[in-house]
């Protein structure tokens, strides 16, 4: 079962980075098992010129006409990129645009109309691993459908085809939207699904202190194990075609899912999970996976 296609499909931001173009093979790649539409966008800011004291005056003609140059090569580099990891037959369904507006606004607008939206994070450097971009972070904060942060390396190359995809289930809507994406995702790549599913947020159970009864987890296991089970009922009916192996733990979800994603080709996860604030806040546990995945991970927002 795919979800109802919007008329972008999938969007994919272009700025010429490394990992944007990690991002554009990833998205072709995925807009070609779904069959959808692929939209790459590259969003220039209006430039201006001043500062200080004096008011902000529209850039000299020469550096608009150098900006806009430098935005037809970006596109055209992203649009070939695109190409050539697309089947022949899917060159009409790969669109291009520049728009002239403010990136991040512009994007999230564009959302509204996405099936997904995918994004490199930031680029090369010492705190590429550890912290997203400006405007991915933003992103995945507020936009009006799935994102799909790609890291600079090669998604293709960095693990093998046959890598199940991982998801975390912790029973809220943002993990159910998340388990919908994971099982489609795992079914059109004909791999694996690996649903984690944590029972404490408290980290590992330990010996109870004096005074109180230790909590065994053997006691609620097999309770957790059923709940992950329900949780999973429906759409093991729809994907009959995909494996799962189920994971219930005892620690933090964050650091058992980023274990998983170590032999995994994505890893799923829903923008704040049971614990957390609903609306435009991104979760603890969503934000860590992200920023330390090394693998293309994808935040489950809704409208």
């Amino acid at each position: 079962m795919s979800p109802q296609q919007k008329p972008l499909g999938i969007v994919v931001g272009v700025d010429g980075s490394p990992s944007s173009t990690a991002a554009v093979e990833w998205a072709a790649r995925d807009a070609e098992m779904r069959n959808v539409r692929l939209t790459l966008v590259h969003v220039v800011p209006p430039v201006v010129a001043g500062g200080g004291f004096w008011p902000e005056t529209p850039a000299p003609g020469g550096l608009a006409e150098l900006q806009e140059g430098e935005a037809r090569q970006v596109i055209e580099d992203g649009l070939k990129t695109a190409l050539e990891a697309s089947s022949p037959d899917r060159a009409e369904q790969v669109h291009s645009e520049v728009r002239n507006a403010q990136i991040v606004p512009t994007l999230i607008e564009l959302s509204k109309d996405a099936d997904l939206l995918v994004l490199g994070c930031r680029g090369q450097g010492a705190l590429a691993r550890a912290l997203l971009g400006s405007v991915s972070s933003a992103l995945v904060h507020h936009a009006h459908c799935p994102v799909a942060v790609i890291h600079d390396e090669d998604p293709a190359q960095s693990h093998s085809p046959e890598a199940p995809v991982v998801v975390g289930v912790d029973g809220s809507p943002a993990s159910e939207l998340a388990t919908e994406i994971a099982f489609d995702e795992a079914s059109r790549r004909g791999v694996e699904l690996v649903a984690v599913h944590a029972w404490s947020d408290m980290g590992p159970l330990n010996f109870g202190t004096p005074g109180r009864a230790p909590i065994e987890w053997a006691n609620v296991k097999e309770q957790e194990e059923e709940v992950l089970g329900q949780r999973l009922a429906g759409w093991l009916e729809q994907y009959p075609d995909v494996p799962v192996r189920r994971v219930v733990v005892s620690d933090r979800p964050a650091p058992r899912l980023l274990e998983q994603a170590e032999n995994a080709q994505l890893l799923v996860v829903g923008s704040h999970g049971r614990g957390g604030f609903t609306g435009m806040l991104l979760g603890s546990v969503s934000r860590t996976v992200v920023n330390s995945a090394q693998i293309p991970v994808i935040i489950a927002r809704k409208p």
